[in-house]
């Protein structure tokens, strides 16, 4: 089981954090639960509440941009505005740098 299908499930669990629902996970490949049994002796917590703070973390990752960094800059932006048009630069000669003085 993945954590994308973990956070599929808990997304249907989230009642608006006013109801409690149970999850029984199956078929979880032994590795697996080892592995989150060392992840939450790490963190001084019970495999149970290491499991709910990895679907939440999960689910809350949702809400991240999935734009690429042009996105990402763009959205930096957004509110400033411009003044003018920004020039056209299609039909310029590339020139490659140089690193010889």
């Amino acid at each position: 089981m993945t954590l994308a299908h973990l956070r599929d499930i808990m997304i249907s669990l989230c009642l608006g954090g006013v109801a409690m629902a149970q999850l029984v996970v199956r078929n979880l490949e032994n590795a697996v639960k080892v592995r989150l049994q060392r992840r939450a002796r790490r963190h001084g917590r019970s495999m149970e509440e290491e499991a709910r703070d990895i679907l939440r973390n999960a689910v809350n990752e949702d809400d991240v941009p999935v734009g690429g960094l042009g996105t990402e800059i763009s959205a930096l932006f957004t509110k400033v505005g411009l003044d003018s048009d920004i020039r056209e630069l299609r039909g310029h000669e590339i020139k490659p740098a140089s690193f010889e003085s």
